[in-house]
């Protein structure tokens, strides 16, 4: 599939923070977060991703919290959707990488969330403890992926 993103000049606008979600066939690589009251969504499932650091671009931003919540380096050239999500308070982005299956035993989790899971896709989009805006976004991707496979059909 093609890739999908934002403009240049989108990339270089304030953000808040990033999301990658990891597609591994029918499943997505999900992180438990902790259970804090004090945090957002505790206890929910949530995916890779975080705040911003300094002058980070969205993508760097979001690869970097890949690694240092579960030990990925993530290639940019995987990477195959992108796109900006603004809201009244922040921006944020939200990212998808298709990857290999042997990526799931090079998982190494770090020290933020209470465990990590690769869970199918469809029970994600319909778990009552994932994070909300992140099913959305991530729901929004596969509409457009459908859509782009049903106008393009891969040759065989």
């Amino acid at each position: 599939m093609s890739r999908s993103y934002a403009t240049a000049n989108e990339m270089n606008m304030p953000f808040t923070g990033a999301k990658l979600a990891l597609l591994v066939g029918e499943q997505i690589i999900v992180i438990l977060r902790d259970d804090i009251p004090t945090i957002p969504f505790p206890g929910y499932w949530d995916l890779p991703g975080g705040g911003r650091e300094a002058d980070e671009l969205p993508l760097a931003c979001a690869m970097r919290e890949t690694f240092e919540e579960l030990g990925l380096t993530i290639r940019p050239d995987v990477i195959s959707w992108g796109r900006r999500f603004p809201s009244r308070e922040e921006v944020n982005w939200f990212f998808v990488a298709r990857v290999p299956q042997e990526i799931v035993g090079s998982i190494r989790f770090g020290d933020e969330g209470q465990r990590w899971e690769a869970m199918a896709v469809a029970d994600f989009l319909n778990h009552p403890k994932a994070v909300p805006n992140f099913k959305t976004r991530l729901a929004i991707y596969l509409t457009e992926e459908r859509e782009l496979l049903r106008k393009n059909p891969p040759l065989i």
